[in-house]
């Protein structure tokens, strides 16, 4: 006589969640991915902070070339003994940001994965290296794109009269800074709405319905960040969001499907 198999499970492999941990585990892993990410952090601060003298005049050039087309002296200059020395340390921290960002996001993602699904996960390649390629894309848009329009506004807005700009490295920097970063993090949003989506905050369809409001919300960002008045500038701002907001919804799409598509498969195991 053989005694019937009890169905044990009904979960497919690759819906099986992570495993579950308690608030204090939680604290716990929390506390070793933020000290492996600033350990990360400060080894690469060393590594920028011994080449950020190497690479000041690449940052430097867009300034100077604006410089030159309004016939200006393209020069920098810093105000205190101590000036060019705390360029060159707070440079080389942010560009050690930078090389450390592949190693933090890999610790964020090792923080969130337990709470997914297997199939979830799986998705830890894509993830950093859509996001690293997203910040850098931002910066290269900022650097190369944006920055040549700004400054040549500015610096051309000084009109014929009897002023010259002299253009502090430290204050330059400050401005760079914030373009740059801010449009790498801007680039960003694709990243956000697949984890909006993963966890069911948002759907390709409310993103779509909701298109009038984000193109009025991308304007005005654009409008308060843009450091110059005309059009022309606040448009070349604006065509690279607008574009990363309907990539966002092709994210959403995707997320949405490949839910579906799992809940399918789960559905079929349970019969």
């Amino acid at each position: 006589m053989t005694t019937p198999q009890s169905d044990t499970s009904t979960t497919t492999p690759e819906q099986e969640p992570g495993g579950k941990m308690s608030f204090f585990k939680h604290l716990v892993d929390l506390r070793k991915r933020l000290i492996n990410s600033a350990v990360a952090i400060f080894i690469g601060a060393m590594v920028g902070v011994s080449v950020s003298k190497k690479l000041l005049g690449f940052i430097s050039r867009p300034m100077v070339e604006a410089l030159r087309k309004q016939h200006l002296e393209d020069k920098l200059i810093y105000s205190s003994p101590a000036g060019f020395i705390n360029i060159i340390i707070t440079f080389g921290i942010y560009i050690g940001v930078v090389l450390a960002a592949p190693f933090v996001l890999y610790q964020v993602w090792l923080f969130i994965a337990p709470g997914l699904y297997k199939h979830e996960r799986k998705a830890v390649t894509t993830f950093i290296f859509s996001s690293v390629f997203l910040f850098l894309a931002g910066i290269s848009f900022g650097y190369f794109i944006m920055l040549p329009y700004m400054l040549n506004f500015l610096i051309g807005f000084q009109g014929d009269g009897p002023f010259r700009p002299l253009i502090s490295i430290n204050e330059y920097f400050d401005f760079i800074l914030i373009v740059l970063l801010g449009l790498g993090v801007i680039f960003e949003l694709p990243v956000l709405i697949f984890f909006l989506a993963l966890f069911n905050i948002v759907t390709p369809k409310f993103l779509w319905k909701n298109l009038r409001y984000a193109i009025l919300i991308i304007a005005i960002i654009a409008a308060v960040v843009t450091p110059t008045p005309d059009a022309t500038t606040m448009l070349v701002f604006m065509a690279p969001m607008i574009a990363l907001y309907f990539i966002g919804i092709g994210v959403a799409a995707l997320v949405v499907r490949n839910k579906a598509k799992q809940a399918a498969i789960a559905d079929r195991g349970a019969q």
